[in-house]
């Protein structure tokens, strides 16, 4: 007889599940993103810390369920001040952010001493952690407060233009040697405004885009040949067009000609009706995305307050915008909704539906800066992405905002 052989072992190694949120439903007029456009349809949207499921539905429901919106540029606002928070600070700040409806942000940190700046990267760290702490226990069923999720630093400068650097105080430097090593070491940097004129910037920004750094074209002084060789060289943004560089002029384009040419890189616009006359908005070749570009006095009374860590000893609000004693603009006051009721009004006037309204908003203020980070998990309403959720009523009031998938109280 022949002997029969011991079964073989194996050994299986056990993986870890996620745990889950509870599985929760809304129905409404759901902004969705396909890979080749976005489409606003009554639905049933299934998720629970991700989207499970979109399943259209035949009866209208008044509510409208959109993206959370993801800011890249926010230098402060509820009375916090980026420069000079705490870890506490930037996650009070998220939980306020949060319950304007923006669910993504990048602390903006402006030219400063390097010291500073890499001071403000160590307290982002801090900050990120926390949060990811915050969102494990959540998994295991904790209810920590959720707030807007920090993607990052967003650093405006100190590579910029002295004859355009705006509000910044004059700590400009090249981007090269030591300096530029310094800044490439930063922990939290995602993304960078620099002006490409600069000596050296080309080869920086080349440098900084293979490290995954995202470069913005922005505080500069640069020829339309110099920004088009910037963005030849990676550069994938622009930082609040038409502020912080030369008009647009029929005989020297500059920046502002080279981002209305067809651009790889994208413009970031200021939706304040104050830093951009509206009219603009509707310019052939913009492809816009949303940027605050908000300071601490935003969600304030506006009275009279330092900014930027005490770069700036006092500005207030005045003119619906920030702005220095001698009314130099300082950044913005206004939250991502403000900017899209300010959107609405102006297409709806123009005959545009909701659907319309919120695909084209949506764009500029969750898929777009989405896709300039290159985040594959939020930004867009499909399954398998964050359920990062914005519910709105019929006249686009806040009714409700999920972060994760976590209602916010």
């Amino acid at each position: 007889m022949p002997t029969r052989k011991p079964p073989t072992l194996r050994l299986v190694r056990a993986t870890q599940r996620r745990k889950r949120v509870a599985i929760s439903q809304l129905s409404g007029l759901v902004l969705a993103r396909t890979k080749f456009r976005s489409a606003a349809y009554h639905a049933d949207l299934s998720f629970d810390d991700r989207i499970i499921r979109i399943k259209r539905r035949t009866h209208s429901i008044d509510d409208y369920i959109i993206p959370g919106f993801i800011d890249l540029q926010v230098n402060g606002g509820c009375g916090i001040d980026v420069m000079s928070a705490s870890v506490d600070d930037l996650l009070e700040l998220s939980h306020c952010l949060a319950h304007e409806g923006t669910t993504g942000w990048l602390p903006t940190v402006i030219t400063s001493p390097l010291e500073t700046i890499e001071r403000a990267d160590a307290i982002i760290a801090a900050a990120i952690a926390a949060q990811a702490e915050t969102e494990r226990a959540a998994q295991r069923g904790s209810r920590g407060l959720a707030g807007a999720t920090i993607l990052g630093m967003h650093l405006e400068g100190p590579f910029i233009s002295p004859a355009r650097r705006g509000v910044h105080p004059p700590l400009n430097l090249l981007p090269q040697g030591e300096a530029l090593a310094r800044v490439s070491r930063l922990q939290t940097l995602k993304l960078i405004t620099l002006a490409p004129e600069l000596e050296g910037a080309l080869d920086a920004i080349r440098a900084l885009t293979a490290q995954g750094i995202v470069v913005s074209i922005g505080h500069t002084d640069a020829t339309y040949e110099q920004t088009l060789a910037a963005i030849d060289a990676g550069a994938r943004m622009f930082t609040h067009l038409f502020n912080a560089m030369p008009p647009l002029h029929h005989r020297t384009p500059g920046a502002v000609g080279a981002a209305l040419s067809l651009s790889a890189a994208r413009a970031a616009i200021i939706p304040d009706g104050v830093h951009l006359h509206p009219a603009l908005f509707d310019t052939p070749h913009l492809n816009p995305i949303i940027t605050t570009d908000r300071v601490a006095l935003a969600g304030t009374d506006g009275a009279p307050r330092a900014l930027f860590g005490g770069l700036i000893k006092e500005a207030r609000t005045a003119g619906g915008a920030a702005r220095l004693p001698d009314g130099t603009l300082a950044g913005s006051v206004i939250t991502m909704l403000d900017g899209l009721h300010l959107t609405s009004q102006r297409l709806l006037a123009k005959g545009w539906s909701m659907g319309g309204v919120l695909a084209e908003y949506g764009e500029m203020s969750a898929f777009g800066p989405s896709a300039i980070l290159g985040l594959a998990d939020r930004g867009r309403i499909e399954p398998g992405w964050r359920a990062d959720l914005i519910v709105l009523d019929g006249d686009l009031n806040l009714k409700a905002v999920f972060v994760g998938g976590r209602e916010l109280d």
